[in-house]
């Protein structure tokens, strides 16, 4: 029970520093959006479900970096109605399927993006930026959980 609560708070803490960090970088207001609602939901796997394959930091980028980039070309390209945005979001889907990138939050990231008209400086902010910054984030909380447990263990064995 201890461990799955030091586990649960470590999430829990990590996540809200993560979060925490962009939403001020946000509220600072000079360097534009570094928050989107998707990185609730990636916050979740990130920290809650690290071990999950739709955890992975390939799974995480990349299935954000390529559904963002749907929706901005929908944007530019093709249109932002009700079809286009079904449309933009099933692709979206088929490609993370097909590219092994499946992380469930990026899904939302083309309806996110068509109906706030973003251009293609989202891709890198918040995008880009926001997904390796919970990412790198991830891997710390991971590395003081797996030292906590070991020294957890040494103890134990003493």
């Amino acid at each position: 029970m201890e461990n799955k609560v030091s586990k649960a708070a470590i999430a829990g803490i990590f996540a809200c520093m993560a979060i925490f960090v962009l939403a001020y970088l946000q509220q600072l207001g000079h360097y534009g959006v570094w928050l989107m609602a998707p990185f609730g939901a990636t916050a979740v796997l990130v920290f809650g479900v690290p071990h999950s394959p739709l955890a992975k930091a390939k799974n995480v980028i990349g299935g954000h970096l390529l559904t963002a980039l749907i929706g901005v070309v929908f944007v530019n390209y093709v249109g932002v109605g009700a079809v286009e945005i079904a449309i933009a979001t099933g692709l979206a889907i088929s490609l993370m399927m097909l590219t092994d990138t499946v992380h469930p939050a990026a899904g939302a990231n083309p309806i996110l993006i068509m109906q706030s008209m973003q251009s293609w400086d989202f891709l890198v902010m918040p995008v880009l930026i926001g997904t390796v910054f919970i990412v790198l984030f991830g891997y710390l909380s991971q590395w003081i959980l797996s030292n906590q447990l070991n020294s957890h263990k040494k103890t134990a064995n003493e």
